[in-house]
C-alpha cells in the first residue's frame, strides 16, 4: 500500500466503456479514487451519488475523480448511466489495483477475509503524490474526506 507522501504507483485499468485509464495520464490534476464493493447497492448509491453531487466542487480545484470495483465494464456503464455519474468508473477484476493499495479482503472480527473490496479513498495530488487517504470509510464520509483535502491543497501546495 502506498505511503502519504509517496508518488503513488502507476496503474491501468478499464473503465466502463472498456477504454484503459492510466493514473499517470492526470499528472497536473488532483485525482481522486473512491473503492466501493458494489455497484448499485445501498452504500455504494450514496457513496458514488456523493461524489457526483460534489464534482463540481471537486473539478473547480483541478480534480478529477474515479471510483473503482471488482464489477465488470457493463455492470459498471449501466450503473454509471442509471445514476448520471459524470466520472468514470473503473474496472478491477482481478483486485491487482486494490490489493496494491490495501483496499482488498475485508476482515471480520480479524478472524476471516472476506475476498472483496474495501470502501475507501485516495487523494493524488498534481505531481503524483499521495497526500491522503483512508481505507475502511462510510460512504458519505469518504466524499466529505477526500473533499476537504482537494480544497485544502491548492495547486502546488502539496
Amino acid at each position: 500500500m502506498p505511503n502519504i507522501g509517496e508518488k503513488a504507483p502507476d496503474f491501468e485499468l478499464l473503465n466502463q466503456d472498456g477504454q484503459p485509464v492510466k493514473l499517470s495520464d492526470y499528472r497536473g490534476k488532483k485525482v481522486v479514487i473512491f473503492a466501493f464493493p458494489k455497484a448499485n447497492t445501498g452504500g455504494c448509491n450514496a457513496q458514488a451519488c456523493a461524489f457526483r453531487d460534489e464534482l463540481p466542487r471537486i473539478e473547480s480545484a483541478n480534480a478529477v475523480v474515479f471510483g473503482v470495483s471488482i464489477d465488470t465494464t457493463s455492470t459498471l456503464k449501466n450503473w454509471k448511466q442509471n445514476k448520471k455519474l459524470q466520472y468514470d468508473l473503473l474496472s478491477d477484476p482481478d483486485h491487482k489495483f486494490l490489493e496494491a493499495w490495501g483496499a482488498w479482503g475485508l476482515s471480520l472480527l480479524s478472524l476471516i477475509k472476506i475476498p472483496m473490496p474495501i470502501r475507501s479513498y485516495w487523494v493524488i495530488d498534481e505531481q503524483g503524490t499521495l497526500i491522503a487517504q483512508k481505507v475502511g470509510i462510510g460512504p458519505e464520509e469518504s466524499v466529505t474526506e477526500a473533499l476537504k483535502h482537494v480544497e485544502a491543497n491548492p495547486a502546488g501546495a502539496s
